[in-house]
């Protein structure tokens, strides 16, 4: 459920570890995320979507790695460097989240966060559980079980 219609009254603070993916900021609530790691020998898994990237064993634990460039409609990243990885578990499973680079740790204000602006790319929108208006640039919430409800349903399919 959305935090954007609470009101604020006690000067709540929100820490999001953030992340790129295709050059846009996203931050992913700080209580979702479990691990970050640089992913390791991905098994692909046959008939999968294409957004899924395979699965790996993380500490004796399979992960089902996402591929965030292929779910958000954007090219493969070419640097030459391995992804990086943001830990989650959802609905008992554990999910990898591949993304271009890891940020830091911010803290930033319950109220300052804002509904999707009407220009926001479509794609970054969907998954989007509103956005941070930060000095010269967006911090776009990820909305992990929006994001990782949509795997799910692509796995079943």
């Amino acid at each position: 459920m959305s935090n954007l219609n609470r009101i604020d009254l006690d000067g709540e603070i929100v820490e999001y570890v953030t992340v790129v993916i295709g050059g846009q900021l996203f931050g992913l609530p700080i209580g979702r995320v479990q691990d970050v790691f640089s992913p390791d020998r991905l098994t692909r898994v046959p008939l999968a979507p294409q957004e899924v990237a395979g699965v790996l064993n993380l500490r004796g634990r399979i992960v089902t790695a996402i591929n965030m460039r292929v779910r958000l409609g954007l090219p493969p990243l070419d640097t030459g460097r391995p992804p990086m990885a943001v830990g989650i578990d959802h609905g008992g499973e554990a999910y990898g989240l591949l993304i271009d680079q890891v940020g830091e740790v911010m803290k930033l204000p319950a109220a300052g966060r804002e509904p999707n602006p009407a220009n926001l790319d479509p794609r970054w929108a969907e998954i989007s559980d509103g956005v941070h208006r930060l000095d010269g640039q967006l911090l776009v919430v990820l909305d992990v079980e929006v994001t990782l409800d949509h795997a799910r349903e692509a796995l079943a399919a």
